[in-house]
């Protein structure tokens, strides 16, 4: 198993890095979204297994709207079309949510309300659908598109969602083979057995040295740059905790099987859906650069 997990991860780190550093922030918005529709599959595979059975095409479309406002906020679009309709950027702040990522919400909500009151699902499953949808745009989609956001932000956007990745990488790879060596102390063993005190540590250490590397690229201050590598990595540990909550809710071990030696796309991403909004708004609120 491991070595799959390492050949696994040698195939598509390198792809990864070659798109946040070199290709444009629409076409990371258009593989977000491909990324984001494999992982919201996966977790209505989750929600199917005890019953609760998503509007997954409606879900799926308002996540990819979501994708798409964010797109539009990063690049300073004044007006687009979503759905036929013309929607326009405003933003409270430059950290703030557009307009139409707030109306996108509104959106999937009406849409659901027409889902529950016109198809001829059971009303047994009126609330667990409802609930499912709504917990996989929330879960998953919402805060996974704030890596557009954080690829969009100027110069440094790139490199700040490469930063983001890469303490995420570190942290798993660090914690999954100290865990594997010297762990004795399980972290969360009602969560992920195989977790471990020493494992989560070591990956704090190897994502504080990531994010003291990143010092060579991004022209921050070095405490600020191992603030924001702390604070992703926790949020990161955190997020990878609460899959392993939904998987264990739907007696699964893996969300899926399409990536030998890691599970499903949602097991591969599962620190990144908390640890990209940390390091957005890290950098946009706490270190704030040019403020």
């Amino acid at each position: 198993m491991t070595w799959k997990r390492v050949a696994t991860a040698a195939v598509l780190i390198p792809v990864v890095v070659g798109l946040v550093l070199f290709a444009s922030t629409a076409w990371v918005a258009a593989a977000l979204g491909v990324v984001v529709v494999l992982a919201l599959w996966e977790y209505f595979s989750l929600g199917d297994a005890i019953g609760h059975r998503a509007y997954r095409l409606w879900t799926a479309a308002c996540a990819l709207a979501l994708i798409y406002l964010q797109w539009v906020a990063a690049n300073d679009v004044s007006y687009q079309l979503i759905f036929g309709m013309s929607v326009r950027r405003q933003i409270a702040g430059s950290t703030g949510l557009p307009q139409g990522v707030q109306g996108a919400f509104f959106l999937f909500v009406l849409g659901l309300a027409a889902l529950t009151l016109w198809t001829k699902r059971p009303l047994v499953e009126a609330l667990p659908a409802a609930g499912i949808s709504s917990s996989a745009l929330l879960l998953v989609a919402f805060p996974l598109s704030f890596a557009v956001r954080l690829h969009g932000l100027g110069h440094d956007g790139p490199w700040l969602l490469l930063f983001a990745l890469a303490i995420t990488w570190a942290n798993d790879t660090v914690a999954y083979f100290v865990g594997r060596a010297i762990g004795k102390h399980p972290l969360a063993p009602a969560l992920s057995p195989k977790k471990t005190w020493e494992g989560a540590v070591a990956g704090v250490v190897a994502s504080l040295l990531m994010g003291w590397l990143f010092s060579l690229w991004l022209k921050a201050p070095v405490p600020h740059l191992l603030a924001m590598a702390a604070l992703g990595n926790v949020a990161g540990q955190v997020g990878d905790l609460l899959e392993s909550a939904y998987k264990r809710s739907a007696g699964v071990k893996d969300s899926g099987g399409l990536l030998p030696g890691h599970g499903g796309v949602l097991d591969r991403i599962d620190a990144l859906i908390l640890a990209i909004p940390v390091v957005w708004y890290y950098w946009t609120l706490v270190y704030s650069p040019g403020s």
